[in-house]
C-alpha cells in the first residue's frame, strides 16, 4: 500500500485482481483525521427531504449548517419555490447558554402564517443536539397552534454519516403517509422514491410510465407535494431509485401497508429499459408490456447512432467514478461499457457489503473498489490507473481538474439530466467533451512531446 492509505483504512480498499475472493469493510465510521467525502447525518437528511416543494423547511441551529441549501442543486419543482428559501433559527453563544426552543418556536409562528405551507420539518443539528433543546416538543405545540403537521427531524450532525440522515428523512416522511385518503388511485399505480428531480428528471420517468399506462402518485421527494405523500400508501408499488436514501421508507411503507417494493435504476440504456420490464411484469398487464418494449424501441432508435459515433473517440479510454451510494456504480460501469470504456476506480460513500459483492462481480480486473475514500486515495488510484475522466460530485470536482482529468457531475449539483434515454445521450455527450478536451494536451502528465519549429 501507498503512504496515500492509511493504515486502518486498508480493509476498506479492495483491488480486483484474479479470481481471488472478494473483501471489504464497509458500513463503518469515518476514519477520524481521513477527512472523508462524506458528509453529515444533517446534510443526509437536508438531501432527501428539501426536494418537497410545498413544505417549509426550517434549519434549528447555528447559520452556517443552513448555508449549504438546495437552491444551490439542481432539483426543481413545477409549482410551490417554497424550498428553495433558507429558513434558519441562527442560535448563538446566548442560546447555547439559555437554550433555543423560545427561538425556535418565534421562527415558526412567524413563517407559518406568512408563507402557508403544507408541512413544516424542523431539523435538529449538533448545537441543538449537545444543548438539548426538546425539539419534539416545540413541534408539537406548533403543529397544535398553526394546524398542519410540523415534524421534528432528529439528524445531528454526530448522530453519525450520511446514511444515518437518510433514515432520519425516512422516519420524518413516514409520519405523513397514511394520513391522506386514497380514493381514485388506479391499481396500476406507483410511488418514486429516491428521485430528487435533478434537471427534471423525474419528469422524463413520470411520461415513460405515463406512455405505459401507469399512475404515479408520488413522487418521494423530487418535486414532491405533502398532499401526494399523505397517500402514497394508496399506491400499488414503491420503485426505490436511490436505494440508499429512501430504502428504509420503502421497507417502512411494506411493513405498516404491505406495499411492495422494487429496486430499479433509471440511468443507462439498459437499467433504463429493464426498470420499465419490470414495472410492467409487476402488473402482469400484457398491454403494457408491449407499449414498453415499443417505448425502447424508439427511444434507442432515437439515441443510438449518435451513441456510437462518440464511442470512436472513447473507445479504450479509462473512467473512475465515486458516488454517494453503490447502486447508481452499477449503472455508470454498464453506460461505461456502451461506450467502450474501462471503469479504473469505482467507490461509494454508502456502499453496503451486498453493493460492493454484486460492483466486484460486475467489474473488470484491476479495478479498485473503495468505501468511504479520502481525497488523498482519490489521487493516488486516479494517478496510478491513469484515468481519462472522473464522475462524482462537487467535492471531487477540484480533484479532478487539479489532477489534469475530464471531470463529469453526476451528483446532486448538476444542471444536466442523465437519467432515462435521453439522459444516456446528455451522460455521453457530456463524457466526450470532457474527454476529448484539447486542454489535456498541456497538461504535464499528458503534455505531448514539444513540436519541433523549423528555423
Amino acid at each position: 500500500m501507498s503512504h496515500a492509505i492509511f493504515e486502518e483504512r486498508k480493509d476498506q480498499i479492495f483491488e480486483k485482481v484474479g479470481d481471488e475472493p472478494f473483501r471489504i469493510s464497509c458500513d463503518k465510521q469515518s476514519l477520524a483525521g481521513a477527512v472523508s467525502q462524506r458528509a453529515c447525518t444533517f446534510c443526509g437528511s437536508r438531501v432527501v427531504l428539501y426536494p418537497i416543494a410545498d413544505a417549509l423547511h426550517l434549519v434549528h441551529g447555528p447559520i452556517g449548517c443552513a448555508s449549504y441549501t438546495w437552491d444551490i442543486r439542481g432539483a426543481l419543482s413545477s409549482g410551490p419555490e417554497l424550498h428553495r428559501y433558507s429558513f434558519c433559527t441562527d442560535l448563538g453563544e446566548t442560546d447555547v447558554i439559555f437554550g433555543g426552543e423560545r427561538k425556535l418556536a418565534r421562527a415558526l409562528d412567524e413563517l407559518i402564517p406568512r408563507h402557508r405551507p403544507q408541512a413544516a420539518f424542523v431539523y435538529s443539528t449538533c448545537m441543538v443536539g449537545l444543548i438539548g433543546d426538546d425539539l419534539e416538543a416545540a413541534c408539537r405545540k406548533a403543529e397544535e397552534k398553526h394546524g398542519i403537521p410540523v415534524i421534528p427531524v432528529m439528524s445531528e450532525g454526530f448522530k453519525g454519516s450520511k446514511r444515518a440522515g437518510y433514515y432520519a428523512a425516512c422516519k420524518a416522511l413516514f409520519t405523513l403517509v397514511g394520513t391522506g385518503d386514497t380514493d381514485g388511485t388506479p391499481p396500476m399505480s406507483v410511488n418514486l422514491l429516491g428521485d430528487f428531480n435533478l434537471a427534471g428528471e423525474i419528469w422524463i420517468i413520470r411520461e415513460y410510465l405515463e406512455r405505459m399506462g401507469v399512475s404515479v402518485v408520488a413522487n418521494v421527494t423530487g418535486d414532491g407535494r405533502v398532499a401526494d405523500l399523505r397517500r402514497a400508501h394508496g399506491a400499488a408499488l414503491n420503485l426505490v431509485q436511490c436505494s440508499g436514501s429512501t430504502m428504509e421508507l420503502a421497507k417502512m411503507m411494506q411493513e405498516a401497508y404491505g406495499t411492495p417494493f422494487m429496486r430499479v435504476s433509471y440511468l443507462g440504456v439498459d437499467d433504463m429499459a429493464q426498470a420499465l420490464y419490470d414495472v410492467a411484469e409487476f402488473f402482469k398487464s400484457q398491454e403494457a408490456m408491449e407499449r414498453a418494449k415499443e417505448l425502447v424501441r424508439r427511444e434507442v432508435a432515437d439515441i443510438y447512432p449518435r451513441l456510437m459515433e462518440l464511442r470512436k473517440d472513447l473507445q479504450g479510454k479509462r473512467a473512475a467514478l465515486y458516488v454517494g451510494g453503490a447502486f447508481k456504480a452499477f449503472s455508470l460501469i454498464k453506460s461505461f461499457r456502451l461506450l467502450g470504456m474501462k471503469v479504473m476506480l469505482a467507490g461509494s460513500q454508502t456502499g453496503t457489503q451486498e453493493d460492493y459483492q454484486e460492483l466486484a462481480s460486475i467489474c473488470e480486473p484491476g479495478t479498485v473498489i473503495v468505501d468511504d475514500a479520502n481525497p488523498l486515495e482519490l489521487m493516488k488510484y486516479l494517478i496510478e490507473k491513469d484515468v481519462d475522466v472522473f464522475v462524482g460530485g462537487v467535492k471531487e470536482r477540484p480533484i479532478a481538474y487539479k489532477l489534469g482529468i475530464g471531470f463529469c457531475d453526476h451528483n446532486h449539483e448538476r444542471k444536466l439530466a442523465l437519467e432515462g434515454f435521453v439522459g444516456m445521450l446528455n451522460f455521453a455527450e457530456e463524457i466526450h467533451a470532457t474527454a476529448m478536451s484539447p486542454v489535456w494536451r498541456f497538461m504535464p502528465r499528458k503534455a505531448r512531446p514539444a513540436l519541433k519549429v523549423a528555423a
